[in-house]
């Protein structure tokens, strides 16, 4: 049986609730959103009960109120999650309620050198997809999709010439074309024309294929040039064309509008993010401290609204990240959080609140 936000209010399960996002970083605009998280716990007969009826978290359909089971919160801090980190460490002003149990909970047992993974780690993945829209937005793909004989070029009288084109100079369809394997040649073959006798196969049989048809050619035949079919650039181009499209149907379309319109050819929003996730981890290496509210506002929205190009972000980005690594190198932070300490207080946490 699932637990609705209702239902956790209804039987006092919350433990913290708290805004994030966009209004806990100092981020927030008159158009944002206010983003809740927080904490609960299961009721006594719940948690003891079967380990399927375990539920690590309970959110609205939109995903901006999502609250997480105190063992999956706990959990997750031990891991350094950037979210969980930063939950913890909410400024007091934007925490709703906080059961006093919470403060038994000490960020400074969570806090290490796992941080450079978890944070810097996933900015510079977000980095890395930043790449990937920067070329999809650069380099968009026609919708009508390529077939295998785009990638064939056909050697005829000394020259080369792409594969269609010679068709239509040659007032012929792919289907008149016999094709027989050259000897010690990689993906090269003979090409023969059907005289009107021959029951060639052509040179693919369906559109959508990913490899060229063989036929068998009478002795006698004369070849009428030789075709080389580029069969890896064609499964690249697929791939493209699949990653491409996919995400066309699966992108933000207000997103995509926003970066198109600042025209600066990247997801705008998501760099600010980048870049502040970058920056908290420097603070936390040099510091000890996960600083949610960031002092630079101005210097983040300015690349929410698109005033920075591409290329200087991921220099930013860059040069960030070997501060990081070199700051956390001579950080006297533990390497990882003291597990058995915080498994110890999560279970004294237990009894007190199945007492």
């Amino acid at each position: 049986m699932s637990l609705t936000i209702d239902d956790l209010k209804a039987q006092n399960m919350i433990l913290f609730e708290c805004i994030s996002g966009s209004r806990a970083y100092g981020l927030d605009t008159p158009t944002s959103d206010t983003d809740i998280k927080g904490v609960f716990y299961l009721p006594k007969e719940r948690f003891y009960s079967l380990q399927s009826d375990y539920i690590p978290q309970v959110s609205n359909e939109t995903n901006d109120i999502v609250y997480y089971e105190l063992g999956r919160f706990v959990e997750l801090l031990l891991q350094n999650n950037p979210n969980m980190m930063e939950l913890l460490a909410t400024p007091a002003d934007k925490v709703l309620y906080r059961h006093p149990i919470m403060d038994s909970l000490k960020p400074d047992w969570f806090i290490s050198k796992l941080c450079e993974k978890t944070f810097a780690g996933f900015a510079n993945s977000q980095i890395k997809k930043a790449r990937g829209l920067n070329k999809k937005i650069v380099n968009p793909m026609e919708k009508e999709k390529k077939s295998l004989l785009d990638f064939c070029v056909v050697f005829s009288d000394g020259k080369s010439i792409n594969l269609q084109q010679w068709l239509e100079k040659n007032n012929l369809n792919q289907r008149q074309i016999g094709l027989a394997v050259m000897p010690h040649a990689t993906q090269m073959y003979a090409m023969y024309v059907d005289d009107g006798n021959q029951d060639f196969h052509g040179i693919v049989q369906k559109e959508t294929t990913n490899q060229v048809s063989l036929s068998s050619i009478p002795k006698g035949m004369n070849p009428v040039g030789y075709l080389s079919c580029n069969l890896m650039g064609y499964s690249k181009y697929c791939k493209d064309y699949s990653d491409y499209w996919d995400w066309v149907e699966n992108r933000n379309e207000e997103r995509y509008q926003t970066t198109i319109s600042h025209g600066k050819q990247y997801d705008a929003k998501n760099m600010m993010h980048t870049i502040r996730l970058l920056q908290t981890a420097l603070d936390i290496a040099k510091t000890g401290k996960v600083i949610v509210k960031r002092p630079n506002r101005h210097e983040l929205l300015a690349i929410k609204a698109g005033q920075s190009d591409y290329k200087t972000l991921v220099k930013m980005a860059d040069e960030l990240t070997i501060d990081i690594s070199r700051a956390f190198r001579d950080s006297n932070l533990k390497d990882e959080p003291n597990r058995k300490q915080v498994l110890e207080q999560l279970v004294k946490i237990r009894q007190y609140l199945y007492s």
